[in-house]
């Protein structure tokens, strides 16, 4: 039984990247910055734009779709716990771990809203909306209003459709939202608002992920997918202007699972228990020891794992969200309840090196 890999929260993982800009740009940060050896990696610039490649984990860099990503692979870093976007976009949001930013998992337990609500669409498992005050779920001041307190302006340019979502509206609140409907509208917001020296730029694309859960990383959806987000990449490269820093990373990595590999929770334990969190770590409210004697999966006390969100101090609302401790799923397994989308092939949201290691990722302009 391997030991499991928590991510290091202390100068190797995401909130360190971005606690390394915030610095850059501010002269201060709300969490450690980068280790020295990863930080010299990272050139200086007046301005940075940090193009997160959702879903795009380290060890999917050997893909010969990849290429352009690795080889400008300087370093790896560590997703945060659990190892899924909406953690990771909101530890970008704010620079915290999840300990200390309060959204603890994709699926979330908040007693506010009497049950669980799915992070990335914040409504329930069955779809049902829920009230929510989504603008000032993450601490104040977040990120983007540190930055704009300093004198530097925060944007982020994503897909259109995102605007004015709940999510974006958890994530984004003092950030510029810059809407883009096509790559070349995608390339050339970017390019242009990173002309202007003294911002952060944010740009997002979630091609990479959709296709590895929907298609499987041996599918012609994925490698199109990679080509797609490579070319974005490549052209970013060579049309940014010459104190703009290209950087590049992932919120988690991916893992192909058969069918063969779900284990579902059974019927009666679905009335005694809750269940939230990943099919890959599963959050329980309750006594999970004896579930874990039935699916191949690890039973952990919250006092066993609590560390794993990252360091205090804690959210004020963590020990209300969090769970009474996790089913962590066998390698090669994921454990399913009833509320589990069971179509996926591609899974993440645990510690393995597939799903915790992702790229630190560098731009170089053309000679």
């Amino acid at each position: 039984m391997s030991p499991i890999q928590l991510p290091d929260y202390t100068g190797g993982s995401l909130v360190n990247l971005v606690a390394e800009l915030e610095h850059r740009l501010t002269g201060a940060s709300a969490s450690e910055r980068l280790h020295p050896d990863i930080a010299k990696l990272v050139p200086s610039g007046t301005t940075y734009v940090l193009f997160l490649l959702d879903g795009l984990g380290s060890q999917q860099l050997g893909h010969i779709d990849a290429a352009p990503f690795a080889a400008a692979r300087v370093a790896d870093l560590d997703a945060p716990f659990p190892t899924t976007t909406t953690v990771s976009l909101a530890t970008i949001a704010t620079g915290l771990p999840a300990s200390r930013h309060g959204l603890l998992g994709y699926q979330l337990y908040l007693p506010e809203a009497g049950g669980v609500i799915y992070t990335i669409k914040w409504a329930r498992p069955w779809g049902e909306s829920v009230e929510l005050d989504h603008e000032s779920f993450l601490p104040s001041p977040n990120l983007w209003e540190r930055l704009t307190a300093a004198g530097v302006e925060p944007i982020t340019v994503q897909p259109g459709n995102y605007a004015g979502t709940p999510l974006s509206k958890v994530l984004f609140r003092g950030c510029r939202f810059e809407p883009a409907y096509t790559i070349d509208e995608m390339i050339l917001a970017t390019e242009q608002l990173a002309a202007v020296p003294n911002r952060l730029i944010l740009a997002y694309l979630p091609h990479v992920d959709i296709a590895a859960h929907v298609h499987g990383q041996e599918s012609d959806e994925y490698a199109d997918a990679l080509d797609l987000v490579s070319e974005v990449w490549t052209r970013l490269e060579h049309r940014l202007a010459n104190h703009v820093v290209l950087l590049g990373t992932a919120d988690h990595g991916h893992v192909d699972f058969p069918e063969s590999a779900a284990a579902r929770i059974d019927g009666v334990h679905e009335r005694s228990y809750t269940f939230y969190g990943d099919s890959r770590v599963t959050f329980v409210k309750g006594d999970g020891a004896a579930l874990a004697r039935e699916l191949p999966a690890r039973w952990f006390p919250l006092d066993a794992v609590v560390d794993w969100w990252g360091p205090g101090p804690r959210h004020p609302q963590f020990a209300a969200r969090a769970p009474d401790g996790v089913l962590v799923a066998d390698a090669g397994h994921v454990v399913l309840h009833r509320h589990s989308d069971k179509r996926m092939i591609g899974r993440h949201g645990g510690l393995s090196d597939a799903e915790r290691l992702i790229p630190l990722l560098v731009g170089t302009r053309p000679e």
